[in-house]
Formats: structure tokens, sequence, C-alpha cells
């Protein structure tokens, strides 16, 4: 059951152009979810959230009357990342052909995720001891080998410097001028976990992002006013109950963050669990909450993770109406391209028409990150930009809004612009769509075409040049943050 505040006992003084909010002390009350009617009469019973974990792969497959031929590695593969889902997921594939389900693929362990050497290293560890301990270690040896960390994340936790102290926070980061995230401690799991997930190690506590309540937040958009938008990400913010989102979102309508214009949320719980902005309990308030701040001036942006069209079920197309016509909010679509789940340009052309149909907006097609099992996900850039365009090909130019396909690297967004002959060379030409520095935005570069190149480091620049023109300056920009953090913790000894 979900707590709600109870109106007659909070402290809240709400001025309109100077809003102010005080949630530390309040009483509670007791509400039941519902089911819900859709605008044209249907209706929708509550689904009660139910996770399912690695213990329980087994008993899925009896239930559906499968015999899995590779449920051991399956449970081994569950050990290296971490497995989660729910009855809505479960609901959504097709046992019938469930190996090749992209709804399957997307969400349970592949035996080709891990490689020979890998499940030889767990069967040995495994017959030569029953010490949990150890067993978990030397998997945890397997998962840090599988670069957990792309992209330099942790050069992007931002500090305040305060009275010459200056103080990282570990749970934003900040690695645009304009857009800052956040990663409540609340927010930390999703309904359900993507085998793509460049975030596992989240999962397992290790390297977290997370911030414990909304006090640094608050205070580090006020003395950076460049700062337009906040992200809330996680995990899943999605996960948290609507009193979490109050603290962290209602003092934003004080006029001394005038300079915050967007609320971005990243999530996939419209897809997996659309009862969240439906039947849940606190579902109304997170809805109002997401309309008062509409009406008071912010942009509210649900980015929308969707992989396959095959997600976007009944439920999940009520669930987006209603944060649109009742919310106020707009909803932008995003995923990676991927092996085994939507390499094709009609999944995605079917796809991004099924979203603008409904009312979203498709806003980015990725590239597999270099982390976890991207052995076997990742495509070469060349068919992605394949993809890319001919998925285009399907859709009016409403779908042409979605970009890539687009890596997220260390220096930046790159964007696979296309392929040409240019001097009598073949070449990639590439873009910077965000940048580590913002005078790298729109910047055009070229490189050799690779038909096997899956990701940036494996690109060669063209003409002859000896290195990308942002390679010397990324590095330092690298090594300044890590001086700044070397400084801060001699200061503290």
């Amino acid at each position: 059951m979900q707590s709600i505040i109870n109106k007659s006992t909070q402290k809240t003084n709400e001025v309109v152009d100077e809003a102010v909010y005080d949630f530390d002390d309040f009483k509670v009350l007791f509400k039941q979810p519902k089911s819900w009617t859709s605008s044209t009469g249907k209706t929708i019973p509550h689904l009660p959230f139910k996770k399912y974990l690695r213990t329980d792969i087994r008993s899925i497959f009896e239930s559906n009357g499968v015999v899995d031929p590779f449920l051991e590695e399956r449970e081994m593969v569950a050990q290296v990342f971490p497995f989660k889902i729910n009855q809505h997921i479960v609901d959504l594939i097709n046992w019938d052909n469930y190996q090749k389900d992209p709804i399957f693929q997307l969400t349970f362990p592949q035996k080709e995720m891990l490689t020979d050497a890998d499940y030889k290293a767990i069967r040995k560890i495994k017959s030569e001891t029953n010490d949990r301990r150890i067993i978990a270690d030397r998997i945890s040896d397997i998962r840090n080998a599988k670069n957990p960390a792309p992209a330099n994340q942790s050069a992007n936790r931002p500090f305040i410097d305060t009275d010459n102290e200056p103080e990282f926070i570990d749970g934003l980061q900040h690695k645009y001028e304009k857009i800052v995230l956040m990663f409540h401690k609340n927010a930390q799991t999703c309904h359900a976990y993507c085998t793509y997930c460049f975030r596992f190690n989240q999962f397992v506590g290790k390297d977290k992002f997370l911030e414990e309540d909304h006090v640094r937040l608050h205070k580090y958009l006020l003395k950076n006013k460049q700062v337009t938008d906040v992200l809330m990400t996680g995990g899943d913010p999605a996960t948290m109950k609507v009193d979490t989102w109050k603290k962290v979102l209602l003092p934003l309508l004080s006029s001394e963050y005038d300079h915050v214009q967007t609320i971005r949320v990243g999530t996939k719980a419209l897809s997996y669990h659309p009862y969240r902005f439906l039947t849940e309990p606190d579902a109304d308030e997170l809805i109002q909450l997401f309309r008062t701040l509409r009406n008071k001036g912010k942009h509210v942006s649900i980015m929308g993770h969707f992989s396959h069209y095959q997600e976007l079920s009944d439920v999940t197309l009520e669930a987006v109406r209603r944060l649109r016509e009742e919310g106020g909010a707009t909803i932008r679509t995003q995923s990676p391209v991927m092996r085994h789940i939507n390499d094709c340009p009609e999944v995605w052309g079917k796809m991004w028409n099924m979203q603008i149909q409904n009312g979203m907006i498709p806003y980015y097609m990725f590239i597999a990150r270099d982390t976890g099992a991207q052995n076997y996900f990742e495509i070469p850039l060349a068919k992605a930009l394949y993809v890319y365009q001919n998925a285009r090909k399907y859709v009016s130019g409403l779908g042409h809004t979605a970009r890539g396909p687009s890596m997220s690297c260390g220096p930046g967004k790159i964007c696979v612009l296309g392929r040409e002959t240019i001097m009598n060379e073949d070449v990639f030409i590439l873009k910077f769509l965000q940048g580590r520095n913002n005078d790298w935005c729109d910047r055009v570069f070229f490189a050799k075409y690779d038909e096997k190149a899956t990701w940036i480091d494996q690109l060669v620049p063209a003409f002859g040049d000896k290195q990308f023109f942002f390679v010397e300056e990324y590095n330092q920009l690298l090594q300044d943050k890590l001086n700044k953090y070397n400084e801060m913790i001699q200061s503290q000894t």
C-alpha cells in the first residue's frame, strides 16, 4: 500500500512566484490500488507488481510449459548480469517461439552473453568450493572485466566548491553544460532489467551513483545557472513513491530556480510496468504533480525507453495517453539498436509509426555501448547506419526527429551521419550531437570507413590525421577533473 500526504497536516506555504515547500513533517494515510477506466470506457484491472529473480527462472519456464535446453547457462549468466522481470513482461512474451521473441531477448539471460572462458571459470570455482563469498568474488571479477563503468562516467560527478572545501556529489552527473542527471537513492532499481543494461554494476552494489536526498541537487542548481534541464534517472525513477518526487521537484517552482526549464524522466516503466501511471495507489498524485509542474511553467519530458513495437501494449498506450493528456507531459522515445532484438529497419519503422500515432516523439537511436554483453548485442556501425537510414523511409517527416545512430562515449554523443567517398577515400562522416566541451557540438569530422568497427575507439582518423580533433583536449579535461578530486582528498587528510 502507498502512503499519501494528509493535506490537513502538510506544512506548505505556496506562493505563485515564491513557492516554499516543507515536507519534513507529515502524517500519512494509506490508499489501495484501483482499476483504471480508459477514455473509451475499457476497464484495466490493476496488476500487482510481482518481481521474479534469478532463482525463479526455472519456475517461469515450467509455468509456461517450456523445457529450456540452456537453463543452466541462463542461471549462470544471471549471476553475472542481474536478472529481474515481472508478470506484465512474462505475459508479453510469445512462449511458443520464445527463443526468438524480442521481449525474451530483452529481459532473459542468453547463453552467448558469457564467453566459454567465463563459463569455465564459474564451473571451476563452484567445483572447488561451496563458500558463497569466494564464488561471489570470482563472479565479481568476471563482471569487472566487462567494462562496467563505460564512457568515464565517474568524471561526470560534479563538485560544489563551498568555503574553499570542494565536495564531489556522488549522486549527480554533469557532463553536458545544460543538463544535470540525478540518481536518487530511491531510484536505484528498475521494474525489470534489460539484458543489455550498461549500469548493471549499480544493481549489485558496485560503482553506485547515489544521492541520499534532494539537498545537494538544489544547492548545485543554485550555483549553476547555466543548467536548464534536470534528468531524473537511475535505475528508474518511476520506482520512487510520489512523496520523494515532490521533495525533489516542487521546490524547483521557486523563482530562484527559474533557469531550470525542463524536468526529464528517464524511464522504461511505460513498457515494464505501465500500471505505475494508471492503477498504482499514488498514480493520480504523480500525474497531478506533472500537471502542476507544467501549469507553473516547467516542461515535463518523459524519456521513454522502447526497444521494440511489441512493448507498445494496450496498457502502455493508455498510460502514454494519460501522461500526455492529464499530466501535460511530452513523451520522447529512445533505444539502442541491438542484435537479436531490433537490428532491422522494419522493426524501427513500425515502432516509430506506432509511437507517432500515439503522440510520442522519436528521439534517439543509440549504438550498443562498449560494456556488459556487448559481444552478443553489438552490430557494426555500418549496419547501424543502414538500419537508421532505411527505417526513416518507413515514416513521414514527423518520424525524422529521431537522431542517430549515436554513440554515448566519453567525449560526448557522436553520431554516424553517413558514408561517402571524399578525396578518393572511403569515410564515415561523424558529428558531435553533444560534447563534454560544448564547443564540440555540431562539429563534423571523418574516420576511415571500417565495415567491422562497432565503437569510436575502433575507428581511425581519415586523410592521414594522427588523431581526432578532440582527443588532446578531452584527455586534459579528464586530467583536470582528476587533479581536482585529488586536491579535495588531500585537503581532507
